[in-house]
């Protein structure tokens, strides 16, 4: 009779994951670091960051029992390339938001597994777990130097969630793998935000476009703004030069493409729309999106920097 795990790993695929893993609800042992990247001020001016700390030290927090951790991901790289002309948004924005499509498989998925016994909560993003640890445990990838999490066979194009439950599942081996000698992220990084401290490659948020188109609110520092090239909201450079997601010559792409159409780009004005739309065309532009993050006047004053740029 097939385990439950060869049956839950095949519920998931059949809900769109091209991923997918089981750990145990341990305590995660990259905390301390986790701490001190706060402590050394790479949160930049999240400070959710910081007042959730504590809540990520125990998943018993968020599910009082919890014995296992379904991690999944899913695919977003487009099936085609993007018109020369469309605006820079990275591509995970470039569909429905994750949160809401992860969220709602996961759900179904939830609702599988603890149809008979057990408890679960459905994690992605936004809730205080360090996500990233649990889902290279669960043998979803392991940390490249630009931090994302790299699977071997399909690149780092894929956004993570995470399934805790109250049953005990046998757990996966860890994702094992590493970036070697190669610096391609660091060397391309226009910033220079991946950087090396306390003994591990990191990313200071302060200077990650992602951070700086997204996150962050007001005027950005002018030295910090010319370095931003087109980027109207997050940015990819890091996953483009990465050996793991690029086509080689007589070699299939790594990246596998998205296999959920919710993730398949929508249709988005150029950046001279973008600089001047009104709240009524910028609140039907972005519903449902995760572009929607950077707010009204964050989108449009970043567009009119591309636009000052092209002067």
């Amino acid at each position: 009779m097939e385990s439950l795990e060869s049956q839950l790993k095949a519920k998931a695929r059949e809900l769109g994951f091209g991923l997918v893993g089981i750990t145990d609800a341990a305590p995660p042992l990259s905390y301390e670091a986790y701490r001190q990247w706060v402590a050394d001020g790479h949160h930049g001016t999240m400070s959710y960051m910081a007042r959730s700390h504590e809540l990520r030290a125990d998943l018993n927090i968020l599910l009082p029992g919890v014995q296992s951790v379904v991690a999944v991901g899913a695919f977003y790289r487009q099936p085609e390339e993007l018109p020369a002309d469309h605006p820079k948004i990275a591509r995970y924005a470039l569909g429905r938001d994750y949160h809401k499509v992860l969220r709602g498989r996961l759900r179904m998925l939830d609702r599988w597994l603890h149809a008979e016994e057990g408890q679960g909560r459905i994690c992605v993003d936004s809730a205080p777990v360090l996500e990233r640890e649990y889902a290279h445990r669960a043998g979803l990838g392991w940390y490249g130097k630009n931090t994302m999490l790299i699977n071997t066979h399909a690149g780092s194009w894929f956004v993570i969630g995470l399934l805790l439950s109250t049953r005990k599942l046998a757990p996966d081996a860890p994702a094992q793998g590493g970036c070697g000698t190669c610096h391609a992220c660091i060397d391309a990084c226009p910033t220079g935000a991946i950087v090396h401290q306390n003994g591990r490659w990191q990313v200071d948020a302060r200077e990650c476009i992602s951070y700086l188109t997204i996150e962050h609110r007001g005027e950005i520092d002018p030295d910090r703004e010319a370095k931003l090239d087109d980027w109207v909201f997050g940015c990819d450079v890091c996953q483009e030069v990465c050996p793991f997601n690029t086509v080689r010559p007589h070699q299939p792409g790594r990246a596998p493409v998205l296999t959920m159409e919710d993730f398949r780009a929508r249709t988005w004005p150029p950046v001279e729309e973008l600089a001047n739309l009104s709240p009524e065309a910028w609140d039907t532009l972005t519903a449902g999106s995760p572009v929607r993050r950077a707010g009204y006047d964050g989108l449009r004053r970043h567009a009119r920097r591309v636009l000052r740029t092209r002067i």
